[in-house]
């Protein structure tokens, strides 16, 4: 079956389909709404071509070398938001630490120890919708401690203006990490207490400033595969750097506590069509990874993914930093 049969009818897409779509996107060109809708009807022994495709683009535009990052919660507890996702909502009963922003040379130990692990990226995170400006003092103590441990420094601070950010540019910020979540349609299920509009207006400022943006989300939420490549054609049109991906975990306590995970196979597909949809970026696989993909963590790369979050996340547990990095080098990757 042509690429054009394919996408003129319902059928499972084939490997030549795929084939054609790959040397496209490696010749320069983007795919369509309609090329990736195809990419989504992949199965059986055509999901792996999928996945061998995603992974000649990887190495066409990204080579071996696997970007490593890891984050640091600078204070928990007492968000005013309610989003259906986070234990550290409004909304949820799950039981979290709660504590004050963290001390510069906290910050600059545990930025100390994530370069040891090989960390290139070192990124502070606030829960809460947004900081004031004397925690911003604090703040940017902390983005030049990370800078001083001799990492790139990045900052989740929640929606932010232009005077915030730059200050903290001024002193070594090299990334703000700001997540969409979701594509426009559904952010509704995911969130009431701000809107997507608020979520594109910080990323404007952002992009306005020329700081590099990460910004992605986070699948297994309810959402639909339409609402998967909204998303990912957003990013495209609003040209981000990197691309977090993250799979829920569903947390007792919160509105998406009972929830069930993804099927591994189609958490691959995501990356997969992710890595078609924005070849020349990040994929950075994030929270939910151990928990949704299993024994299948191995694929991630082979899928398209070129970055990846070691350690622990926010409210949950990731994996041992040696771990991952072995496994990059099983694979014949390497970190910077």
């Amino acid at each position: 079956m042509t690429l054009r049969a394919a996408l003129s009818c319902h059928r499972p897409i084939v490997s030549a389909a795929i084939l054609e779509l790959r040397d496209k996107v490696i010749e320069g060109g983007s795919i369509n709404r309609d090329e990736a809708s195809s990419l989504i009807t992949a199965e059986g022994a055509a999901l792996f071509d999928l996945f061998a495709a995603a992974n000649s683009i990887r190495e066409h535009f990204k080579g071996d070398t696997i970007d490593l990052c890891s984050i640091l919660s600078a204070r928990a507890g007492g968000c005013s938001e309610d989003c259906a996702f986070c234990a550290q909502s409004s909304i949820s009963a799950a039981p979290v630490d709660r504590y004050p922003l963290k001390t510069p040379s906290a910050v600059k130990t545990a930025a100390i120890k994530a370069r040891t692990n090989k960390s290139k990226r070192f990124c502070v995170v606030t829960g809460g919708r947004s900081v004031s400006d004397r925690d911003l003092e604090k703040i940017t103590a902390m983005v030049a401690a990370i800078k001083e441990a001799r990492l790139s420094p990045c900052a989740t601070l929640g929606f932010i203006n232009a005077e915030q950010l730059a200050a903290l540019m001024d002193v070594g910020l090299n990334r703000y990490h700001h997540n969409i979540e979701t594509s426009a349609g559904f952010f509704p299920n995911v969130c009431t207490t701000h809107s997507f509009a608020d979520k594109l207006r910080t990323i404007g400022t952002v992009k306005a400033a020329g700081c590099s943006l990460c910004s992605g989300g986070i699948f297994g939420m309810g959402e639909t595969w339409a609402d998967r490549l909204d998303m990912a054609l957003l990013l495209r049109d609003l040209e981000v750097d990197s691309v977090p991906i993250n799979f829920l975990t569903p947390i007792d306590g919160t509105k998406m506590g009972g929830r069930p995970t993804l099927d591994p196979l189609e958490a691959l597909k995501i990356i997969a069509v992710y890595r078609l949809i924005l070849p020349g970026k990040e994929i950075r696989i994030c929270g939910g990874r151990l928990q949704t993909l299993g024994q299948l963590n191995s694929f991630i790369f082979m899928a398209g993914a070129d970055g990846l979050l070691i350690g622990n996340y926010l409210t949950t547990q990731g994996r041992a930093a040696a771990d991952d990095l072995q496994l990059i080098a099983a694979l014949g990757l390497r970190y910077d």
